[in-house]
């Protein structure tokens, strides 16, 4: 074994993944990872909107969540602006549904609503803060593979637009509860259409091994020769208590390509046709779900929404003077690719170490040792748990000054009692980040927050959004009293 103890400033370290490369400026900011607004004052110091990370550090605290709300509002407007462009011609625009999921707080609501697009929800909770946001229940769509009774009749209290059913148990359900009440439910069926996403196994939702939707394939119900889904459209249209608006499908998250929506849009308008052609029922919509990526290090490529929009349109253009049908009206459903990019999360540094790793010197043809620095902020999994969750990535600077020190290869990892405790699995940070500093993590307004927990006890961070240079929390951070309420054993 040998010790390498001068691996030269500058060269990318063995230990590195392929992909990631040593940075000609430490202190520069790629720009497809952060919201606009982000840059470095004179000073060198990070800030959004010309507020300082200093400044809302001594405001907030950390960690924090800081999102541009500017910065939502118009990646909501650029969705909602190409879609309908792309599809103005086929069936007069696009229905932009926010997927709620990938964050919700009420001030979203709003701001969903004000620029226009509608909101999808996937619980009953989500569904409380669609209400309490005052959005009107038309807007409002309710996901869920297993919606409780409560659910369904908050749905239909709450008027909404559609109710998306996932299997043919639930759609028997909501048939019946919409019949007791003397009323009509609006539904839209969720189809596995087998496309599979080059994504996460735990976010790729369109294949037929997964939990999701009803299945396009053939003989998998006890009705010889009939899908799932066939059986579902059948049944739906047999209910004096649905009315069957048309089909949804979601084929998964954090996609690149427009290939994949671009063949579940041709297997579900073949689906549609189908129907049509067997049970004269014609089915006015179709939702092509969300899914669309984002950049979370420097090599990722997420195409801009005009060029999906047009991709898609194409598709769905063809396919249809194919089959010899109307379009019907589509529906999309961003959530990540509207609020991810637009947030950052800010962390203290805190204690530091260095570790020697083995690797192999395919030159010199022995194993050698590198080094790699173990960088810990005062957050972690509690705030993100996504590269626990699926190996997710992201990147780093060193927001609270600029540094011209060499780069050293560095692991961020959080405080809790967990060696998976990872927040930036491999990142070059300047060999000089001490105790005190300030790291800004972007990317993070998307499942960071909304899966974040009270793990080890931790609050969860407030969420502050920016917008005109002045800064206001929008989900106030958790304080121990906020934990300690719900203990009843005192």
């Amino acid at each position: 074994m040998t010790t390498n103890p001068s691996h030269p400033a500058g060269a990318a370290s063995p230990l590195a993944p392929d992909w990631l490369q040593v940075p000609d400026d430490l202190n520069a900011l790629h720009g497809p990872l952060w919201a606009g607004g982000v840059e470095r004052n004179d000073a060198g110091e990070l800030t959004i909107e010309g507020l300082t990370v200093s400044e809302l550090q001594r405001q907030y605290g950390t960690p924090l969540f800081v999102l541009s709300e500017t910065d939502f509002r118009a990646r909501a407007r650029a969705f909602s602006d190409a879609f309908n462009d792309a599809f103005a011609d086929i069936c007069g625009g696009v229905d932009v549904y926010y997927a709620g999921k990938s964050f919700l707080c009420t001030a979203v609501v709003r701001w969903v609503e004000e620029e226009g697009l509608r909101l999808d929800t996937a619980s009953g909770g989500e569904l409380a803060v669609a209400a309490r946001a005052g959005i009107p229940g038309a807007d409002v769509a309710l996901h869920g593979n297993n919606k409780s009774d409560g659910e369904i009749h908050r749905a239909l209290d709450l008027k909404l637009g559609r109710i998306v059913v996932d299997s043919l148990d639930e759609l028997e359900r909501v048939a019946a509860i919409a019949a007791n009440r003397g009323e009509t439910a609006k539904v839209m069926l969720r189809l596995t259409p087998g496309v599979h996403a080059h994504t996460h196994e735990f976010i790729a939702t369109a294949h037929e091994d997964q939990k999701f939707g009803l299945s396009m394939a053939g003989d998998s119900t006890e009705q010889a020769g009939l899908s799932a889904a066939e059986e579902a459209v059948a049944a739906a249209s047999g209910h004096a208590s649905i009315e069957l608006l048309g089909l949804h499908c979601h084929i998964g998250s954090q996609i690149f390509e427009p290939d994949g929506f671009a063949l579940a849009a041709e297997k579900l308008l073949d689906f549609l046709a189908a129907m049509q052609t067997k049970y004269s029922i014609v089915l006015p919509e179709l939702d092509l779900g969300g899914g669309y990526g984002i950049a979370y290090t420097p090599v990722d490529t997420p195409r801009p929404a005009a060029e999906i929009a047009q991709a898609m349109a194409a598709v769905v253009r063809s396919k249809c003077a194919e089959l010899g049908i109307s379009a019907p009206r589509i529906s999309i459903e961003p959530g990540r690719a509207i609020v991810g990019s637009t947030t950052f999360t800010l962390y203290e540094v805190g204690t530091l170490k260095t570790v020697r790793v083995d690797a192999q010197d395919e030159k010199a043809g022995k194993d050698v040792t590198y080094p790699r620095r173990y960088v810990s902020v005062d957050g972690g999994m509690s705030d993100n748990p996504r590269p626990v969750l699926y190996d997710a990535d992201y990147s780093a600077i060193l927001a609270s000054r600029t540094s011209d020190a060499d780069p050293q290869l560095s692991r961020v990892v959080g405080k809790h009692c967990e060696s998976g405790d990872i927040v930036v699995r491999d990142v070059y940070l300047p060999e000089d980040v001490a105790a005190g500093d300030l790291l800004a993590v972007p990317g993070t307004g998307a499942y960071c927050w909304a899966l974040s927990s009270n793990y080890n006890y931790l609050a969860r961070p407030g969420v502050v959004a920016v917008r005109d240079g002045s800064a206001r929390l929008i989900v106030r951070g958790e304080t121990e009293e906020d934990l300690l309420n719900r203990d009843m054993g005192v």
